[in-house]
């Protein structure tokens, strides 16, 4: 399968996704639009994946290339293909779908539970994402759930965490990807977030644990998987 990723910032790559889809012979490629690198044809892959960034969704005016990206999104999703967004990436998606994107009323950054919504066992990750999960955050926007998708579920934070859309477009707030590396490079580039509020961990208590690491990035292998079909 030909798998692109859209990529927004150096330090926000696809971690331990790359090493997981490299090892099921899938051709990956990059479009790194913080470059101003071209978009790619759409008949030329079969997967895309949009990862994260410290933007939102509405920086046109700092980064142009966000509206193209979004309309390539939209046509992404329009013709079929798989769709896998993250943070910055999933909140690209509801907006694409009709769905608001807004501030969240607690910015949360840290390892937080996150609680299923009873729709998902409907759906391809009805065995990858347990009913209980702590998971890694990083953002401070949030999303209504589009028309026709199904929410994934909640945290204390932030009700909304990602959604379903079609059974092939899987949209997540929050972080499976994220390695002990990848952390510490979110932390170095973007540490003037870590404000102290509620849901604001330290960067030593999100440092601190390494095997949550390899927990979420496990979960991440059975979504990549529940996608493949």
């Amino acid at each position: 399968m030909r798998v692109h990723h859209l990529q927004h910032v150096p330090f926000e790559g696809l971690s331990s996704i790359e090493a997981v889809l490299k090892a099921k012979g899938h051709a990956l490629t990059a479009t790194h639009l913080y470059n101003n690198e071209a978009l790619p044809v759409l008949q030329d892959i079969d997967w895309l994946i949009v990862m994260g960034g410290p933007m939102g969704i509405y920086d046109e005016v700092d980064y142009p290339w966000l509206a193209a990206e979004k309309q390539f999104i939209k046509q992404a999703i329009e013709a079929g293909k798989k769709v896998l967004g993250i943070c910055l990436g999933a909140q690209m998606i509801a907006d694409v779908l009709g769905a608001k994107v807004y501030p969240g009323k607690h910015r949360e950054i840290g390892w937080f539970d996150i609680e299923r919504s009873a729709g998902v066992a409907d759906t391809i990750l009805a065995e990858a994402i347990g009913e209980k999960q702590q998971v890694f955050h990083w953002h401070g926007d949030t999303f209504n759930i589009p028309k026709d998708a199904v929410a994934l579920g909640g945290s204390e934070a932030c009700s909304n965490q990602g959604f379903i859309y079609d059974n092939r477009v899987v949209a997540f707030q929050f972080h499976l990807e994220t390695t002990l590396e990848s952390a510490t490079a979110l932390i170095e580039n973007c540490g003037d977030e870590l404000d102290g509020s509620h849901y604001v961990q330290s960067a030593d208590e999100m440092l601190a644990d390494p095997q949550r690491f390899t927990d979420i990035n496990r979960i991440m292998v059975k979504v990549l998987e529940a996608m493949e079909g």
